[in-house]
């Protein structure tokens, strides 16, 4: 059970504290209720670069790694489709030090031709190291530009081309920042050997005077059912042919989303996993087999992907995947084996309990699906699901016009056997 107190500031900011005194560190978080799903089509990439801007200094602070540092901290970020979450990690006697920094960037971030300038060919550089130069590394844009067709998942939080972020003027960074950096699209979250009233005091201090934003409405479209198998093949310099099958799910905010979690631990849990056992150490039809669900908050994705052994075909290996699925269909999953999955799954949700940044990111990732306390429940969750829960999940989510299907096939590969 994580303990916490819960609070918001006149301006919005709402404020999560849980505390622990088996740490003699702090964990701040600070999650602002904006992802790549809040950009426009013809300007993708944005949240993505402004998680590389909050770094490029504020009113008062010209570097922010210094300041941690000489506090004896860390910090980092992460961008996805739904959120971006800046933390940091430091000794809880230097807490002020990481409120000063993040009332700093969030009251007047440096918006400077300069640094915009440096971190718009940081991004675009990224871009093209992890899209374009890595093996398979677009394949979220074709995932994502088959399995979405009006919602804005349609394209990966790093964005659609690079050309959009080149494009970004001052005047489009301001305007991003003022709508959805503000207080009242935020939530710290404070986790360690702390007190809630010294948190308070400090949240008051350093954000309290901090002017909230307009109330930001989202109105997202919502993406209509698949009605047909998508297929598309396609051909790079990788090392390897690749498959990729993604299947539409319940949203993070549904019940069944955790049922589709625990579906993914069946077929892709560790060396006893269907997928893993059957196809890859039995059959040898793969040399690496996985799968997962994307965790979004609107209706998100349920992925398997694998490389075929030498000599398999992709078509072969999809095949064989499809088999398992229709098992999975056909028969529900025994009780012990649903157990088994169940406990390790508790297991897992315990282990991650003991890390105070884990701690501190979760609270402020459930107060945004709208209840901090859901973190105390997800257990709860997992172990409430029936085999008959999972055969239902199964035949809603594993039906081809639900299917995203991506082959991507190796040029040297053709080339090797001419």
């Amino acid at each position: 059970m994580i303990r916490f107190d819960r609070f918001e500031l006149s301006n919005g900011l709402r404020v999560i504290v849980h505390e622990d005194d088996s740490t003699p560190m702090a964990a701040v978080n600070v999650l602002y209720n904006v992802g790549a799903r809040d950009e426009s089509p013809d300007k993708t990439g944005f949240a993505h670069l402004f998680e590389h801007l909050m770094f490029g200094g504020s009113a008062n602070v010209p570097d922010f790694d210094t300041p941690i540092q000489m506090a004896g901290g860390e910090n980092n970020a992460f961008t996805n489709n739904d959120i971006t979450n800046f933390y940091d990690l430091l000794p809880a006697e230097n807490l002020e030090t990481a409120f000063w920094l993040e009332s700093d960037r969030m009251l007047a971030l440096n918006f400077d031709e300069k640094v915009l300038d440096v971190q718009r060919k940081v991004v675009i550089e990224e871009f093209k190291e992890t899209c374009l130069d890595e093996p398979y590394g677009d394949v979220w844009h074709h995932i994502a530009d088959m399995a979405y067709k009006v919602h804005p998942y349609r394209w990966p939080t790093i964005g659609k081309v690079p050309k959009h972020v080149e494009d970004a003027t001052l005047e489009d960074v301001k305007a991003f920042f003022y709508k959805y950096y503000r207080p009242n699209n935020a939530i710290l979250a404070v986790a360690g050997n702390v007190n809630a009233e010294q948190v308070r005091m400090l949240a008051e201090k350093w954000f309290g005077d901090i002017p909230p934003g307009p109330k930001h409405l989202r109105q997202l479209p919502q993406e209509p059912p698949q009605k047909r198998l998508e297929r598309r093949i396609n051909e790079a310099n990788v090392p390897v042919d690749a498959l990729y099958l993604a299947f539409h799910m319940p949203s993070r905010y549904q019940r069944e989303y955790y049922v589709a979690d625990l579906l993914s631990d069946v077929l892709s849990n560790g060396d006893s996993s269907r997928l893993y056992r059957r196809l890859l150490k039995e059959q040898q039809l793969f040399t690496a087999i996985d799968c997962y669900v994307t965790g979004s908050i609107d209706p998100g994705l349920f992925i398997v992907e694998g490389k075929p052994a030498p000599g398999v075909s992709l078509e072969a290996c999809a095949g064989a995947i499809w088999k398992e699925l229709e098992l999975l269909k056909a028969e529900p999953v025994p009780e012990r084996e649903l157990q088994k999955l169940k406990n390790k799954v508790e297991s897992t949700l315990i282990f991650s309990e003991l890390n105070v940044l884990n701690k501190a990111i979760n609270l402020a990732f459930f107060e945004l699906l709208g209840d901090a306390e859901l973190i105390n429940q997800e257990a709860q969750f997992y172990q409430e699901i029936s085999s008959e829960d999972l055969h239902k999940a199964a035949q809603a989510i594993f039906t081809a016009e639900n299917c995203s299907e991506l082959f991507y096939k190796a040029k040297q590969a053709e080339a090797q056997g001419a």
